[in-house]
């Protein structure tokens, strides 16, 4: 059991299990990227290639101005809201080099939740996309918001240097511009005195099994900590050298860790997406720039699979790619790596915990079907759910919990919700799980998403991958239907073109019934037009639940 540390046993061998992480503000790691490599790409976005030394002056002038000019204090909260464009990272970094804490805002978020999370997180600067500006406009009287500083994507899609006084020909008017201020303000941040350790970075919101959305404390030490296990997890990184695709939501911290935070400690050129969904840009993207690094989902990957022109697109320069946010099936590994020729390894992390626990190795023995190995540093145990302290032995089914430097300090403001979810040190995740024989980790489900069949536990992850096996379905999901005394299995079910009109639901049950346990197949099938996901492209199960999907 975990306590054995049985998870070493295949450990890899060039992997250390324990590494000295610095202590230091998670800023730095652009100011030594800056340093080392002035002239290598930081961000290429349409026709702008932005330099690590040009990135570095943009922040250093944004955290002057924000510091001198708006007063911002240690502590104080600076909110962003952007998609995937360039002026995300230098006000992300700006912000950090300022002494603030930085909370980032879903580019899909409504009024309510706009509102929410501003007054939540107690935001004093206001960063955004002025596309977002006629929703975000409406809310911000309604919040304590001191300014709003606007941005434009006019000089953020050319070759022009954004520091340079020369480009915009329109007037801004009223507003205040992050581009305005980046000409007019000298490259002199404040000198700021972070403790690692207790200072936050950020304010990362995140749902639960119930109520309103919670901020979790990530301290500079929790991010930076994340990022040196996983660049020692992907050990043969080449600093200065990768292209990491970075197509995941930059608001979502998968991306800002495993795309944004490790880029720039690799001084790797990062290129941004704007619209994963959009698998011609995604494929057009990893082809045009040689991308070596590709953080995704399985919906993702299998979207690039299914994708009817992919074998057009030249994706032999991608040799890494990690897999989170869902459990990622055997077949759609084996088809990707036999596409791309890379190693596509599943992984495991939730906000809490900034976001990496787990990964599969790269090197080493890889095992399907689990979440891997604890990344160095990391602790991990299975708890009996009932008692919530015993420790459960392998192939026994509990709650996982863990405990590393990358675990959050707690959730903001909300220190009775903090005492339940860390318990002396230990992280409980929330999530089903169990360790095999072999010490990796298997992911049953979300606790809150285990269906009740008969006095049996259905997880619907596992039911999900076992219909992706049937050679009609493109995407399924699987949620739990409430009967008088327990809940009936429901699967919904996109078919791929093909087979549209040649499958009926009663097919898909009786191919169920003879391809998984009697308790275990789906009773009633749907066949949707598309599933729906959260943001950062996972299965929405809440969303079937409600019957909000395309039917």
């Amino acid at each position: 059991m975990a306590e054995k540390k049985l998870y070493y046993r295949f450990w890899p061998a060039d992997v250390p299990k324990t590494i000295q992480i610095p202590k230091r503000s998670l800023d730095k790691n652009l100011q030594d990227s800056a340093k080392n490599y002035p002239k290598a790409t930081a961000i290429t976005y349409q026709d702008l290639r932005l330099s690590y030394e040009k990135l570095n002056e943009i922040a250093d002038r944004i955290a002057n101005y924000l510091h001198s000019e708006l007063n911002v204090k240690k502590g104080d909260t600076v909110a962003l809201h952007f998609n995937n464009i360039p002026p995300c990272i230098p006000a992300y970094y700006g912000a950090l080099r300022s002494g603030a804490r930085v909370s980032l805002l879903a580019p899909l978020f409504r009024e309510m939740e706009i509102e929410y999370q501003l007054n939540d997180c107690e935001a004093k600067v206001f960063i955004l996309w002025d596309g977002f500006a006629e929703t975000d406009d409406s809310v911000i009287p309604k919040t304590k918001i001191e300014a709003v500083i606007y941005s434009s994507l006019q000089e953020w899609s050319s070759s022009i240097d954004p520091t340079s006084s020369v480009g915009l020909t329109s007037k801004y008017g009223a507003r205040l511009y992050l581009e305005e201020i980046i000409k007019k303000t000298e490259p002199n941040p404040p000198k700021i005195e972070i403790n690692p350790e207790n200072d936050l970075a950020c304010l990362q919101y995140t749902g639960g099994t119930t109520g309103l959305p919670k901020g979790a404390m990530l301290t500079h030490y929790n991010l930076v900590s994340n990022v040196e296990q996983y660049r020692t997890w992907f050990h043969n990184a080449k600093i200065g050298k990768e292209v990491m695709l970075t197509a995941l939501p930059l608001y979502h911290i998968y991306a800002q860790t495993v795309a944004m935070n490790l880029s720039v400690r690799l001084a790797a050129n990062q290129i941004l997406v704007t619209n994963a969904g959009n698998i011609q840009e995604v494929l057009k993207a990893i082809s045009q720039h040689k991308v070596t690094v590709f953080p995704g989902v399985p919906t993702l990957y299998n979207s690039i699979l299914n994708y009817p022109d992919v074998k057009n697109y030249d994706l032999s320069s991608v040799r890494i790619c990690l897999s989170g946010g869902g459990s990622l099936p055997r077949e759609i590994q084996d088809r990707f790596e036999a596409l791309l020729g890379a190693k596509l390894r599943d992984g495991y992390g939730l906000t809490e915990a900034s976001p990496v626990t787990h990964v599969n190795p790269f090197s080493g023995r890889s095992k399907n079907g689990t979440i891997g190995l604890p990344l160095p540093n990391t602790d991990m145990k299975i708890i009996d759910i009932e008692t919530g302290d015993t420790i459960l032995e392998p192939n026994k089914v509990g709650e996982l919990c863990v405990r590393g430097p990358q675990v959050m300090k707690g959730y903001f403001k909300r220190e009775e919700e903090t005492r339940n979810t860390i318990r002396n040190g230990w992280l409980y995740t929330g999530d089903a799980a169990m360790i095999d024989e072999e010490g990796y980790t298997i992911i049953k489900e979300r606790l809150k998403n285990v269906i009740k069949y008969k006095g049996h536990s259905v997880y619907p992850a596992e039911v999900e991958a076992l219909l992706l096996k049937n050679e009609a379905i493109l995407e399924c999901a699987v949620i739990g239907i409430p009967m008088e005394i327990d809940e009936n299995i429901k699967a919904f079910i996109v078919l791929k073109s093909n087979f549209a009109n040649k499958v009926s639901e009663n097919d898909i049950i009786e191919w169920s019934k003879k391809n998984m346990a009697s308790y275990k197949y789906p009773r009633e099938v749907q066949f949707i037009k598309e599933i729906p996901k959260t943001n950062v492209g996972k299965i929405s199960h809440l969303k079937l639940r409600d019957g909000n999907y395309k039917k």
